[in-house]
């Protein structure tokens, strides 16, 4: 029989497509990249046109209490969308990146974002009266040097002495970064990894944006991680690679093992 304990200890996540899903750990559920607009054509702070093709499989509505949003940046509508933006100003908290916290408060009043450089942490309370510890992690968003076009962009870490460490990689497209996060926190149990190898033609002559599926069994080999989440990569047509690309890259890799049985909209333990 499974402990109270035991159970505490388990990390649950729900994927509502794209970059979003639901993560519980510790009695906190946190919402990764919150986005829930309908198919149709969607214009970047860049000014790229982003074509989204599949609705999310849930709305807002069907998630239940959210504890903080874990928003790896504000400026694309394919990480924060409309809907997205509606949902901030009903949760508690969102961790983001400096200037998009500062967006984000001005943009509207109910909103409470707080901005995080990389390796600055934020703790969390959890309701048994521990601590979750939020690292914020650097993230590239593109090829070296792109930050003055896609802007600042942030992954996360959640962990805890009681707990399995949770990696949320947010958009980035740098192996180097993720060996970098190894080398800090290493090795880390859970890795939710943004991959899809995001292109958009008119940006960085079509350069990946984001890691891509061989790329993301790599970083869980890095990370070396039990586990392995790959969002990001589907609803949009920019993303270059899907899900079944995702499995591909990770069979090659003789990693298929790190890949839970993933279905959008069940929470699945990890």
């Amino acid at each position: 029989m499974t402990n109270q304990t035991e159970t505490a200890a388990v990390v649950r996540l729900l994927s509502t497509g794209g970059p979003t899903a639901l993560i519980e750990i510790g009695g906190l559920r946190l919402l990764t990249d919150p986005t829930f607009d309908e198919p149709g054509h969607y214009v970047s702070s860049s000014g790229a046109s982003l074509t989204k093709t599949e609705p999310a499989v849930l709305g807002p509505e069907a998630l239940g209490r959210i504890d903080a949003v874990l928003l790896s940046h504000d400026q694309h509508p394919d990480n924060l969308d409309r809907s997205g933006r509606a949902l901030l100003a009903e949760v508690p908290l969102v961790l983001t990146t400096t200037s998009g916290a500062e967006r984000l408060n001005a943009s509207d009043p109910a909103v409470t974002a707080r901005g995080l450089a990389p390796w600055e942490a934020y703790e969390l309370t959890r309701p048994d009266g521990g601590i979750l510890r939020i690292t914020a992690l650097p993230a590239q968003h593109g090829p070296a040097g792109c930050e003055p076009v896609s802007g600042q962009v942030i992954g996360f870490l959640a962990q805890a002495p009681d707990l399995p460490s949770v990696y949320v990689s947010g958009d980035n497209a740098s192996l180097e970064l993720v060996e970098e996060v190894a080398r800090r926190f290493g090795p880390i149990e859970h890795a939710v990894i943004f991959a899809g190898g995001a292109r958009v033609p008119a940006v960085f002559d079509g350069a990946p944006l984001t890691l891509d599926s061989a790329q993301a069994a790599e970083a869980a080999r890095i990370l070396g991680s039990r586990r392995a989440v790959v969002l990001h990569c589907d609803s949009w047509a920019h993303f270059s690679e899907d899900y079944p690309a995702v499995e591909a890259a990770f069979d090659k890799a003789g990693r298929r093992d790190l890949l839970p049985d993933t279905r959008h909209g069940q929470l699945f333990g990890l």
